[in-house]
């Protein structure tokens, strides 16, 4: 097993030393890890302090993709993606930089690989949950992912959530650089495109607890697409889900 942690970061530069060290902490027992910051230009000096953790302590596991501008998580997913395929992993985990997904749950989500294609971090079967929201929040999570699951009549629970983990073949195989949604549609649709092509998943449950520091980046517009979007799965011809 050779997997990639692929974490996009815009204006993270309070949570990011913290999250970097402690997914390091967590993945002392597991095979070969690495970490690959893609990093929006952040204002913030986000990638100066990753940079610095790869010059002075993590060079051989820690990696930064630097890309011009804030051009959205979607994007920044596919270009981390492919970046890694490029080197060979074998195994890709998305995972968010404010410590809503948390590194306790790497090693039994990987190991779940042996038996799955992709395994989504679940916040919505037994023994998963949010902690720090309120209720318009988790009303517009549990609201999408039904949603969708109706619309797009699938068997996953969390289509919402962004803590995930995909074989290299999944990504090959689901026309990865056709993606175009973004934000929760843009897990929405990887999850579609990868339970079309008949990929085996397993759901594993996590608690979501909201971000410690700064702004989050949910908006409105994220939302409205999540809703537009599934409609034109819906009515595309990718796979052979009725």
């Amino acid at each position: 097993m050779k997997p990639l942690i692929v974490m996009p970061t815009y204006n993270e530069a309070p949570n990011v030393e913290k999250i970097i060290r402690m997914v390091f902490s967590k993945a002392v027992n597991l095979p070969r890890i690495h970490l690959l910051v893609v990093d929006d230009n952040s204002p913030d000096g986000t990638a100066a302090i990753v940079k610095n953790l790869i010059e002075n302590e993590f060079g051989t596991a820690l990696f930064i993709l630097q890309r011009k501008r804030k051009s959205g998580l979607g994007t920044a997913y596919i270009d981390g993606f492919n970046w890694g395929l490029d080197k060979d992993y074998d195994i890709f985990v998305e995972m968010d930089a404010d410590f809503s997904h948390h590194p306790r749950y790497l090693k039994g989500m990987l190991a779940k690989t042996k038996t799955s294609d992709f395994i989504v971090g679940s916040r919505y079967v037994k023994g998963g949950g949010v902690k720090g929201w309120g209720l318009g929040r988790k009303f517009i999570s549990i609201f999408g992912s039904l949603y969708a699951r109706t619309i797009l009549n699938l068997p996953i629970n969390d289509l919402t959530g962004g803590f995930n983990v995909w074989k290299k073949d999944v990504l090959q195989q689901i026309d990865l650089n056709t993606v175009r949604s973004e934000g929760y549609a843009f897990q929405i649709e990887l999850k579609y495109r990868a339970f079309a092509h008949a990929f085996r998943f397993f759901e594993y449950p996590i608690l979501f607890e909201d971000r410690l520091q700064g702004k989050s980046k949910m908006s409105k517009k994220i939302v409205l697409e999540a809703i537009y979007r599934v409609w034109q799965l819906r009515l595309s011809n990718i796979g052979h889900i009725s």
